[in-house]
Parts: C-alpha cells; sequence; structure tokens
C-alpha cells in the first residue's frame, strides 16, 4: 500500500467533500452524493469514506490506516444542471479506471476546476419556457390569443425568476413575486375578454413554478433510506408550492376575480 500523508489525506478529503457538495448543489439525489464521494475516497486511496447528509450540509470522514479526518461544510442550493452532474461522474469513473498515485489527487482535482458550468441564455430558457406553457394551454383546444397571452406570462415570469434568483433573493420570496406576475398577466384576459376559456390561461402560465424534480428527489431519497433529508427536501417543496399559491391568490385578490376556477 502506497503511503498517505496527512496533508495528503486532507487533500484527499477536501475534494471528496467538494464532489459531494457539488452533487448536492446542483439537484443529485442523496444515494448519488454519498456513492460516487465514496468511491472517488477508495479510488484515490482511502480506505474506507464515510458520508452523512443533511438538508443543508454535509459530514464526511476518510480513513487511512485508522486514521480519520473528519469535515463538515454547508451547502447552498443551486439551480438544477444535470449536465455538471454528468460531468462529476465521468471525472470520478475516469479516477477510478486509473492507478491510484500522488499525481492523480492534483489531476481530479484540476478536472474539478476545470468543470464546465455553461448555461443556456437567460433569454433561451425564457422563450421555450414561455412555449411548454403555451403548448399546454393549446392542448386544451384554447383559441391562439390565450396561448399568446400564455407564452408572454410564461416568458415574462420565467426572465423574472431568473433575474431574482441570480440577485439571490429568499427562494420562497422569488416564487411569490414570479407567480404573481405570472398570474397578473394571465388574468388580463379576464378584463379584455380573451378567448374563451380565461382560467386556462392563469393556471398554464404558472407551470414553470411546479417544483417537479425536487419532490421527485425527496420521494427517492425516503424510499432509499435518506428519511431526513428526504422529509427536508419534501417540506421546502411543498413550501414552493405553497408559496406559488400566494402569489397566484394575491393576484386574483388585486384584479378582484372572484370566480375562478374549472
Amino acid at each position: 500500500m502506497t503511503p498517505i500523508t496527512y496533508a495528503q489525506q486532507q487533500l484527499i478529503t477536501r475534494l471528496c467533500v467538494r464532489c459531494g457538495l457539488l452533487l448536492m448543489q446542483y439537484g443529485a439525489e442523496s444515494a448519488v452524493v454519498v456513492d460516487l464521494s465514496k468511491r472517488l475516497g477508495l479510488a484515490l486511496g482511502m480506505d474506507s469514506v464515510e458520508c452523512a447528509l443533511s438538508f443543508n450540509a454535509l459530514t464526511l470522514t476518510t480513513i487511512f490506516n485508522e486514521r480519520c479526518i473528519t469535515t463538515t461544510r454547508d451547502t447552498i442550493n443551486q439551480s438544477i444542471n444535470v449536465n455538471l452532474l454528468v460531468q462529476i461522474q465521468q471525472i470520478v469513473n475516469k479516477t477510478e479506471a486509473t492507478e491510484c498515485s500522488g499525481d492523480l489527487v492534483i489531476t481530479t482535482s484540476q478536472a474539478f476546476d476545470e468543470l464546465d458550468r455553461t448555461v443556456y441564455p437567460s433569454w433561451l430558457v425564457a422563450l421555450f419556457v414561455g412555449s411548454s406553457c403555451a403548448t399546454f394551454a393549446a392542448l386544451h383546444g384554447d383559441s391562439s390569443s390565450i396561448v399568446a397571452v400564455t407564452f408572454i406570462a410564461g416568458m415574462v415570469a420565467m426572465l423574472t425568476r431568473i433575474f431574482l434568483s441570480k440577485h439571490h433573493f429568499n427562494p420562497f420570496i422569488t416564487v411569490i413575486i414570479t407567480a404573481f406576475i405570472a398570474s397578473l398577466i394571465g388574468a388580463t384576459t379576464y378584463y379584455f375578454d380573451i378567448g374563451n376559456n380565461a382560467d386556462i390561461a392563469v393556471a398554464s402560465s404558472v407551470l414553470l413554478l411546479v417544483p417537479s424534480f425536487p419532490l421527485i428527489n425527496s420521494l427517492s431519497d425516503i424510499l432509499k433510506g435518506y428519511v431526513n433529508i428526504g422529509i427536508g427536501r419534501a417540506v421546502f417543496t411543498y413550501m414552493l408550492s405553497l408559496s406559488a399559491c400566494v402569489g397566484i391568490v394575491i393576484a386574483l385578490v388585486l384584479l378582484q376575480i372572484r370566480h375562478w376556477g374549472f
């Protein structure tokens, strides 16, 4: 077994916890976070790697020749980026396929530094989100005018959400404001008597706020035994849904729309 100094073990520990943090921040489920963090540590020469997760923190311990190093890091939720998750998995796979040596830690660290964090432009994301909302309205057989209003409402709402997220607003406040703006634009169909079913415009324009990915992750975590973080993610998801409802209600009350629904 190649001897690993305390300083080298520290570097490996930091690299493993960095891997886990990135996975948590960009939407990976708990089982993937724990699995890849452990695999990376073992590939870099550790005897064992233990990982414990909570909703907003990660605790990781590396063990080599009965010498333990433990570190804890806070995590901050970022937007979901599946491309980044795939890149991290590829780095771990490549590390496992390479013979363990002193240079491997440096090479792996450089690979994490060179992660491609490129995202689509805001206008393009908003364009496609608006199109998806409009498509949902079109599937219900509504007129082209309702579809057009839904497209504008969804696009403006997404641009608002991206703007607020970039400026680090509280996620619940961000959702409330986004839902309010989407509902406000969609509800103009009531006042200008646009189309034959104005309710569809309001309902379709807020579809971008449905937290489907986090909800799936929370259920997956609970089913795979990560009950604590699964419940935390579920509560966060339900709070996002409640915030969207608050924004919709504020818009409808402000516009004095008393009868809304199907």
